[in-house]
């Protein structure tokens, strides 16, 4: 039986820093554009409190998501030690294209997985390039895709990116934008005759009658900003955050029900990383759902209070630091199983069971 298995990843972590206290001299607005009085470091305070962010991200001003994508990718590509020219097909997971410094105007033409093809100097025509718009699941999306490939015996290899500069398309004046981040992680994707590791199950919702306003492009919420035709990323926070609680945990249980694997054989669960307070409740309730308690402090490693939210890159930067030991406190072996889970725009849920 032919089955999908990750045998390299690579992540792209920008070297730029800005912490909290880089946003205490901001004047924030509320989604109506009423000034918000209270002090920037009480704004900030509360935020961190809730969302366990102290420092995040940022690309580089001479470097835009295919940018950050094609490093992660070229180290996932030397991490699984095959040649480039290999690969039968590249899936990028991103949400805006390559967006310039000081501009929130989107690049998608070309893709950016033909940008990052060429960037890789891969020259195999049969190598097909697409991309993979999906909400923060991109990523997850991607591997799944590319396990159908390699399941039907169209691929051997596929190459999965997720690349993102959120900083690009974040309103300064909005509180909730000190959640999103720069970053790119990455997967190969390898068929296997053993039966015994690899993608074991997945299992994709999409809620988009009721939630699709929950994350959105609209215009800044200050009534002074420079350009009023500019949209921004924005997000309900609070209508996210019942939507993940809700949703997300009935989601994975549905799929381990099916796959027949008891929640408590699962070493890790690598979560998208966008408010670790969301994160440890939809891990709460799942285990509630069995009728257990996460009694393993270390099941979920957690990156988002030094990277913060960098949408498609947060669960592929989380595996590539788990699998080459940069997690401290966090290993997992040969044999294990783990849960990768994302919830995004669309609204988007995805999950995969993979067993290291």
């Amino acid at each position: 039986m032919i089955q999908p298995v990750i045998t390299g990843t690579g992540s792209c972590i920008p070297e730029k820093v800005i912490t909290n206290e880089s946003f205490h001299s901001t004047p924030f607005f509320s989604k109506n554009g009423e000034k918000l009085y209270q002090s920037g470091k009480a704004i900030v305070d509360k935020f961190s409190s809730i969302t366990g962010i102290k420092e995040r991200r940022y690309a580089r001003t001479d470097q835009n998501a295919s940018d950050l994508g094609s490093i992660a990718a070229a180290e996932a590509i030397q991490c699984a030690g095959i040649d480039k020219d290999s690969l039968d097909y590249i899936i990028v997971a991103h949400n805006f294209g390559d967006v310039s410094f000081e501009t929130n105007r989107t690049s998608q033409v070309p893709t950016l997985a033909s940008r990052i093809k060429s960037h890789l100097n891969i020259s195999n025509p049969d190598c097909v390039a697409y991309d993979l718009p999906f909400g923060c699941p991109g990523w997850i999306e991607g591997l799944i895709q590319a396990g159908y490939f390699i399941r039907s015996g169209d691929a051997k290899k596929c190459l999965v990116v997720g690349a993102e500069t959120l900083s690009r398309v974040l309103d300064p004046y909005d509180r909730d934008s000190m959640i999103f981040s720069d970053g790119a992680g990455a997967a190969v994707l390898e068929a296997n005759d053993s039966a015994d590791r690899g993608m074991i199950a997945h299992k994709t919702q999409t809620h988009a009658v009721d939630f699709i306003p929950v994350l959105n492009m609209d215009v800044s919420c200050s009534p002074y900003a420079n350009d009023r035709q500019d949209l921004f990323l924005k997000m309900e926070g609070r209508k996210v955050y019942e939507f993940a609680v809700t949703h997300v945990p009935l989601l994975v249980k549905n799929l381990l029900d099916r796959s027949g694997i008891d929640i408590a054989r699962i070493s890790k669960v690598l979560i998208h990383q966008a408010n670790e307070k969301m994160d440890k409740a939809i891990l709460g309730r799942l285990f509630q759902m069995f009728g257990q308690t996460p009694v393993r402090h270390n099941i979920m490693p957690m990156t988002i209070e030094f990277l913060g939210n960098s949408s498609v890159a947060t669960v592929p930067t989380l595996l590539d630091l788990l699998l080459k030991g940069k997690l401290s406190g966090h290993s997992v072996t040969t044999g294990e199983f783990i849960l990768l889970v994302s919830v995004g725009a669309g609204m988007n849920i995805n999950a995969i069971l993979y067993r290291i």
